[in-house]
């Protein structure tokens, strides 16, 4: 027998508390004299009872529970699709990411596939698949605009449970608008039977912090300072839903939901300019954040002037972004008379008669205008991506070459410091991201959230 063979065999004694045990006799050690005379069925797999495997969990539990969070947000954003991409991007064991998994999931946010199938061709164990609970918790979004509101439920992903039609007058009294909002989602709720744990609400005008007031909403005929947030707060419980809700700038919302689920993943510096239904508004994401300004007003780029001396606008200049390239402008081009639902006709002009050159020519001054408001907005924040929505998006769609020619063309560093000019790709944008305002409790941290 050589070294290796000698080294491997168990020896036929051991010493334990100074005394010999004879194995070759039967005799056991006292550790494993005391294990055999626990109740039969008692040991685990490991020789570990289920109260000390129980405590084990529980340990790794305790040791994960500050991960339930950022795991939470991880499989929300569609970045942890395995258990072992999310130990991974966690920076735990696998014991640890398992025991986190098996909390959200207990908690009714995820669903864990322990067996699924291996991809052709593939070696070794595949690891658990993550994904969200298709039937679970949901918030309540609303989105108030110029050309009416909208109710919806959305679960985690910002995935669109169920939507209400919707209303094409907003009046002056945002109270009665809210309630009217809130009553909406609440029909929601009882036609799906789903449980609500947020509120979120998307208003057209910049919202101050901390108040959370609209502080002047242009385009709908409410005060200025109404407080929006204390308004739909009080609304949500009249309703008899004791959740908490929020309230943010419409552009504001669309470019976090863009950030989190759409064209703007990845992007460190996101700008995000829409039409929304009327007026221009702005955004910037920097590193997963909003970025508001110190009080939550920044970023008004539709008060850019792009045409001096141009159409009277509502702030009291003249020329503005917001009303040189809206749909109210598009409209105006045409010699048309806005109607009430003027984003929709102006889209569907654009869509269906393209080619007309009337319409085409419209095109390209809005476009041109957009243009310069961009070049001077690449100049001043230096993004690394921006999103085009509302009519702006189809502008795009419609005259590409022509956008990127005069960004670049009146961009300090011309075609050689270019940014990617992309389309939104979430149809909802901000009532996605007012759900976002809702869903952040949850994602900080579910198991209080959720009452845990």
């Amino acid at each position: 027998m050589n070294g290796k063979e000698a080294g491997a065999r168990t020896p036929d004694s051991v010493r334990v508390d100074g005394a010999a045990v004879d194995r070759t006799r039967g005799e056991r050690t006292p550790e494993e004299r005391a294990a055999r005379e626990r109740a039969p069925g008692e040991l685990t797999a490991r020789g570990r009872t289920p109260a000390e495997r129980a405590r084990g969990e529980r340990t790794r539990l305790e040791r994960g529970r500050g991960a339930l969070g950022p795991a939470l947000e991880l499989v929300h954003t569609g970045r942890a699709p395995t258990r072992a991409v999310l130990t991974s991007a966690l920076g735990v064991t696998r014991a640890t990411a398992g025991a986190v998994a098996a909390e959200l999931e207990s908690l009714g946010l995820i669903r864990v596939d322990a067996r699924p199938a291996a991809p052709a061709g593939s070696h070794g164990r595949p690891s658990h698949r993550l994904a969200l609970d298709p039937e679970g918790p949901v918030v309540l979004a609303a989105q108030v605009h110029a050309d009416g509101y909208r109710a919806a439920l959305v679960g985690l992903g910002g995935q669109l449970v169920a939507t209400s039609p919707g209303c094409a007058m907003v009046g002056a009294d945002p109270a009665d608008v809210l309630g009217s909002v809130v009553a909406a989602g609440l029909a929601l709720l009882r036609e799906t039977g789903r449980r609500c744990v947020g509120a979120g609400l998307a208003v057209p005008s910049a919202v101050a912090e901390p108040e959370g007031t609209a502080l002047n909403p242009l385009h709908v005929a409410w005060p200025a300072g109404a407080p929006v947030r204390d308004i739909f707060a009080a609304q949500v419980r009249a309703a008899g839903l004791d959740v908490p809700a929020f309230a943010g700038n419409d552009i504001n919302l669309m470019a976090l939901a863009e950030h989190r689920h759409g064209a703007g993943r990845g992007a460190r510096h996101l700008l995000v300019v829409a039409t929304g239904h009327r007026g221009v508004g702005g955004a910037l994401v920097v590193d997963g954040r909003p970025h508001t300004g110190g009080s939550g007003l920044a970023l008004e780029v539709g008060h850019l002037v792009v045409r001096p001396g141009g159409h009277p606008c509502y702030c009291g200049s003249r020329g503005c972004l917001d009303v040189e390239t809206d749909p109210r402008a598009f409209l105006l081009a045409l010699g048309r008379t806005p109607g009430d639902s003027q984003l929709k006709e102006a889209q569907d002009l654009i869509t269906a008669h393209g080619e007309e050159p009337a319409v085409r020519a419209a095109v390209e001054m809005l476009t041109d205008r957009l243009g310069l408001g961009l070049a001077g907005l690449v100049n001043i924040l230096n993004p690394d991506r921006i999103l085009l929505g509302g009519l702006h998006r189809t502008l795009l769609t419609a005259a590409p070459d022509r956008l990127h020619a005069v960004v670049a063309d009146r961009s300090l560093w011309g075609r050689s410091g270019s940014v990617p000019v992309l389309a939104t790709a979430l149809d909802r944008g901000s009532l996605v991201g007012a759900a976002e305002l809702a869903w952040q409790p949850v994602l900080d941290d579910p198991l209080t959230a959720l009452g845990g």
